[in-house]
């Protein structure tokens, strides 16, 4: 049996390698908030920190689908939005126990031009209050007055240049508008690179999903963040540390978290071209805690009902999680031969011979009230009646729970390693994110440790691929014993920045999950290797793009620079430092902007073959190698890296890109004190 686990974790290895992607987390996914883009939350996360383990990482970002060039006035928060992050730590209290609202306020510095940024001065300039209630809202305290939000990243003459800010370079500004707490938190809010990654035209043409030729529809656009660091200590519920944890899975470390956008309910438009006038009650238009719920889960019908909904009466959307209308595309008795994309994908109809969770169908409840489950989360004396509510809501056991509640740490919600082949036995612990609400909340066990980012453990498979380890991997399935097994910390344990949320959702509604608890797939045979044909699909499905467009910070707020107008998606900048004399179109080609440059400069290239291997490398006047950037396997696309020189010595330098044999032509670049 651990040959047949070795070659599961090869072919997982394979996939993850070339795949991992998502789904539009939630970017204009409701028909009333496509209409009102400055309220619009796109993606939530909550991760610890990979920089300081002490602290919490959040992560609120609004307005979908910011063009880099979308001036004369560009995007920025909008005023008379109160933009909120809600975090609950404590089932004994009653709502949200603590609370960050952020409200932003516009200035013109210079009415009498239309840039946007002129000799040192700002139109739309944005600033921020920053409040915090510790008592679910009856009360709110200023910890940031006056917090700026940077400019957008327009161009190298509005940015640094003389007859704009004359800034060092677009990311002094965004560690300038960094700011501490009176509370201790540091803040961010500004413009960044849009995290998420998805193939928008094909996921959303009917479920068109890609394997191949993938394009990622986020790519080179911009959002605004909210980002705050927090320490563990501020968002446990009596002051905890780490350090005082119980187990690396303690409860009392479980955080929910949702973020949201309210507007007043009035809204009066003037006669004379003015601000609009607005009265009444604060309504919220907008939420996001878990990614994909009102995109993939929610009916279109009741979108706009979920974005007005608090968590606290997310009960009336129940029946969408206890049978998901994606099952319904992974279930050959139904529509799952019309979905191609998704063929990998199989929802088990016989788990163990007996077991069936396709929509509608009975699932675990046979065992209802049986001695089986008597002391289980499926006993009624402890989550039965949620989780086996009747004979016709069978993922009320898997997805319910991974949406609503968090998974807790009891029985059978352990790996199948240690169960001796009973999925109801005590098996390796490797999730506890329990708080019953019975909420849309993203939440996280802040004493779960951190999987370093250059691990080669790391995956972005989050939960999915630490329960892989813990079932192969001989570091992590030599007993039942409680450790950290790398990944722990992912999706849908808070959420990472690399997280594929869509892969690891679609794979938990194919049954992933189940299957890792010992409910094996319908290929499974009694007394045989649980390493099926069917696992392995699920397990190497892929869904398309891969990862984000370009990288992640090292350090808060972890988010990148945003991409910058002049030199985006729709406008490369010049291009007579390429220096190509031939008639036919390069299969690769090179260029650079600016240059000269004083601190950092972008490189652009363009692949046309369908896959390359793709490297930078840069020389001086005498040919002596300064720097190489190894970009990875790309597929055909346009492509943006920032190269950050500021101590490099002025003068001369060449850069050229290699791709499976093929070159480019050398580009010329000049670094400038």
């Amino acid at each position: 049996m651990k040959q047949y686990f070795k070659i599961l974790t090869a072919l997982l290895l394979c996939s993850t390698a070339f795949t991992m992607q998502a789904l539009a987390s939630s970017h204009r996914e409701a028909p009333l908030i496509s209409n009102d883009p400055l309220a619009d939350n796109t993606d939530l996360y909550a991760f610890r920190s990979p920089a300081d383990s002490s602290k919490i990482i959040l992560i609120a970002n609004y307005i979908p689908f910011e063009h880099p060039a979308g001036g004369p006035n560009w995007y920025t928060f909008g005023e008379n939005i109160r933009y909120e992050i809600h975090i609950d730590n404590n089932t004994a209290t009653t709502g949200d126990d603590i609370i960050y609202r952020f409200t932003f306020t516009q200035v013109n510095e210079d009415g009498s031009t239309f840039f946007n940024i002129r000799l040192g001065k700002q139109n739309i300039k944005t600033t921020y209050l920053c409040e915090r209630s510790i008592n679910g809202g009856t009360s709110f305290t200023s910890i940031v007055t006056a917090g700026v939000v940077p400019p957008n990243n327009i161009g190298p003459r509005s940015i640094e240049g003389g007859v704009g800010l004359g800034a060092t370079d677009y990311n002094a500004l965004m560690t300038a508008a960094i700011a501490t707490a009176t509370s201790g938190e540091k803040v961010f809010c500004g413009p960044v690179d849009d995290p998420f990654f998805v193939d928008l035209g094909g996921a959303f043409d009917a479920g068109g999903f890609r394997t191949a030729g993938a394009r990622d529809g986020l790519a080179k656009f911009n959002c605004h963040t909210i980002a705050i660091e927090v320490p563990i200590a501020t968002l446990q519920k009596t002051g905890k540390t780490t350090a005082m944890a119980t187990s690396i899975l303690d409860a009392d470390f479980v955080i929910g978290v949702y973020a949201n956008a309210s507007r007043p309910a009035i809204t009066t438009l003037s006669l004379a071209g003015d601000k609009p006038a607005t009265s009444g009650a604060w309504t919220q238009v907008s939420r996001l805690g878990m990614p994909l719920t009102n995109e993939a889960v929610i009916a279109i019908g009741q979108k706009d009902r979920w974005n007005a909904t608090s968590p606290a009466n997310d009960g009336q959307f129940v029946p969408f999680f206890k049978n998901p209308e994606l099952a319904l595309y992974m279930d050959d008795s139904q529509f799952g031969g019309a979905v191609p994309g998704l063929a990998k994908l199989r929802v088990q109809t016989a788990s163990l011979g007996a077991f069936d969770f396709r929509n509608g169908k009975p699932g675990l409840f046979p065992l209802k009230g049986s001695p089986a489950v008597a002391g289980t989360a499926l006993d009624d004396a402890i989550f039965g009646t949620i989780l086996l509510p009747d004979n016709m809501s069978p993922r009320a056991v898997d997805i319910l729970p991974i949406f609503y509640t968090g998974v807790p740490n009891l029985r059978p919600y352990q790996l199948a390693t240690g169960k001796g082949g009973n999925p109801l036995a005590a098996g390796k612990p490797f999730i506890n994110n329990f708080l019953p609400t019975l909420g849309d909340y993203l939440r996280l066990n802040m004493a779960v440790p951190v999987t370093p980012r250059n691990s080669a453990d790391f995956s972005p498979l989050g939960i999915v691929q630490a329960a892989v380890l813990g079932l192969t991997d001989p570091r992590f399935n030599a007993n039942a014993n409680i450790q950290f097994i790398p990944n722990m910390d992912g999706f849908p344990n808070g959420r990472r920045l690399e997280d594929d949320v869509t892969t690891i959702e679609l794979q938990a509604v194919g049954g992933v999950a189940l299957a890792a608890i010992g409910l094996w797939y319908d290929d499974y045979v009694p007394g045989g290797s649980p390493v099926t044909a069917q696992l392995v699909n699920t397990i190497t499905f892929k869904e398309g793009v891969g990862k984000n467009d370009t990288t992640f910070k090292a350090a808060f707020p972890f988010v990148q620079t945003p991409w910058r107008g002049f030199t985006g998606a729709s406008y490369t900048g010049p291009k007579s430092n390429v220096f190509n004399l031939g008639i036919a179109a390069e299969p690769i080609a090179l260029s650079a902007f600016p240059s000269p440059f004083k601190t950092s400069t972008t490189f652009h290239y363009k692949v046309t073959t369908d896959a390359a291997s793709v490297r930078i490398e840069i020389t001086d006047a005498l040919g002596r190698k300064i720097a190489t950037i190894n970009e990875g396997s790309r597929t055909k696309g346009d492509y943006y890296v920032p190269w950050s020189k500021a101590n490099l010595a002025s003068g001369a330098y060449y850069a050229r890109m290699y791709a499976d044999g093929l070159k480019s032509t050398t580009v010329g670049i000049i670094k400038a004190n």
